[in-house]
């Protein structure tokens, strides 16, 4: 009679060399630090929305500054293409160097810009311009540590490494939100509209700074300097992309709809919704963020290591399908009360732990490394800017109009629509890596 071993969670392959630890360590601090000054803008929307467009409609501030939030994702597909080219051409390491330079650049210059009161239509311009620069080095991003990360893993431990690319966004979301928890808390309203939030966005800016002197440091990848070696580099990466591989191109979008307009409602822009919708105090609304980021990023390494185990369908599958099933009761919920936020988000974010352990891995194993950083970057910033950057306008929308109980409906369906890519794409786990 022979016993069965436990179930483990640990994947098939060798474990990480402390190279490998060391640049996955740094890929994921650099990355974290680029995403505060992302986050900062959906945040402190309704105070920025006081600051630079005038004050004598509300609700139509908060749409204009939603508006330049969905116009900088614009750029997003712009700095796919040319960045995402530029990491193929010239390395993952000099590629990320150059994004975190732009994002924190511009976090700058929106925390110096006075506001619509003092230089007029000129504020909402810069603010604008700034967005589409932090845009175009957000389109970049994605690609580009995607494949650092996990081009610095085995064949066993590929969704692990990929997992800390999201870890790293939540970690930048998570200290975002704890800034404006702090600042929402312990100032007051006039002291928050005039320096607090600029404060926050000159934090974020600082930290931009150490974050690029990290990735000053770091190696590039093996697998970048091996296609280098067998000249299977491309001098057109976007060309090849779109010629040789089409239907990858294809499946990431569809990859990516249902996970990036999920993640925009539920961890970035629900508390801002919330506090719209129901009323609840937003400094209430960013603690239950907060804490609900805290769980999420503490869970999805091991989200990954499921997916190393158990495969990438299946996980993505649980999440897509928990969504069609719950967007209705979840969204219809909120009353304003801390604890009804709170397990409404900790809920749409155990969900979005199949998506978000996934995404940076299943979009790697696409494509070949000469062509990875911009295969990862294009079909996903257009997915994200047609999906997600639209999200907390479009919602705002639906409630200003009288439809807010509309809004689960385009959550199931975009849901559904990735549910059937989920279903109908290969397994890749244990794809070779080149």
């Amino acid at each position: 009679m022979t016993t069965s071993s436990p179930v483990s969670l640990e994947p098939q392959g060798t474990g990480l060399t402390p190279q490998q630890r060391k640049a996955i360590i740094a890929g994921t601090i650099g990355n974290t630090v680029e995403w505060v000054d992302w986050a900062l803008y959906s945040i402190f929307a309704k105070i920025i929305a006081d600051v630079f467009f005038p004050s004598s409609n509300g609700a139509a501030a908060l749409l204009s500054t939603l508006a330049v939030f969905a116009i900088g994702f614009v750029m997003r597909p712009v700095g796919a293409a040319v960045l995402g080219a530029y990491a193929d051409r010239h390395g993952r390491k000099k590629g990320l160097t150059l994004t975190i330079g732009l994002m924190a650049g511009a976090g700058f210059v929106i925390a110096l810009t006075p506001g619509y009161a003092t230089i007029g239509i000129a504020a909402p311009i810069i603010l604008l311009v700034a967005r589409l620069t932090q845009g175009f080095s957000a389109g970049g991003e994605f690609g580009s540590s995607s494949a650092f990360l996990v081009e610095n893993a085995g064949r066993g431990r590929r969704a692990f490494a990929g997992s800390w690319q999201q870890v790293s966004v939540a970690g930048g979301v998570l200290i975002a939100s704890l800034l404006g928890t702090l600042f929402t808390s312990v100032l007051s309203d006039s002291a928050l509209h005039s320096w607090g939030w600029r404060v926050a966005f000159g934090i974020g800016g600082l930290l931009g700074l150490i974050g690029l002197w990290l990735r000053v440091t770091v190696e590039d990848t093996e697998s970048f300097a091996r296609a280098q070696h067998e000249q299977r580099a491309k001098k057109n990466p976007l060309k090849a992309m779109i010629v040789e591989h089409p239907r990858a191109a294809l499946r990431v979008a569809g990859i990516t709809i249902a996970g990036t307009l999920t993640y925009y409602i539920w961890v970035n822009y629900l508390p801002t919704y919330a506090n719209v919708t129901t009323g609840i105090p937003l400094n209430q609304a960013l603690l239950s963020q907060t804490l609900c980021l805290v769980v999420f990023i503490v869970l999805l390494p091991f989200a990954g290591l499921l997916s190393d185990r158990f495969g990438r369908r299946p996980t993505m599958i649980a999440f897509a399908g928990g969504f069609v099933v719950l967007a209705w009761p979840l969204l219809h919920l909120l009353d304003g009360g801390f604890w009804n936020l709170f397990v409404i988000q900790l809920v749409g974010m155990l969900l979005i732990l199949g998506y978000s352990a996934n995404c940076a891995v299943i979009m790697a194993e696409q494509f070949p490394a000469e062509v990875r950083a911009t295969g990862i970057a294009l079909p996903y910033a257009l997915a994200v800017a047609v999906f997600g950057g639209t999200a907390p306008y479009f919602i705002t929308w639906l409630n200003d109009v009288g439809l807010r109980d509309m809004l689960w409906l385009y959550v199931s369906v975009a849901a559904l629509i990735s549910l059937v890519v989920y279903f109908l794409m290969p397994e890749t786990k244990d794809k070779e890596f080149s």
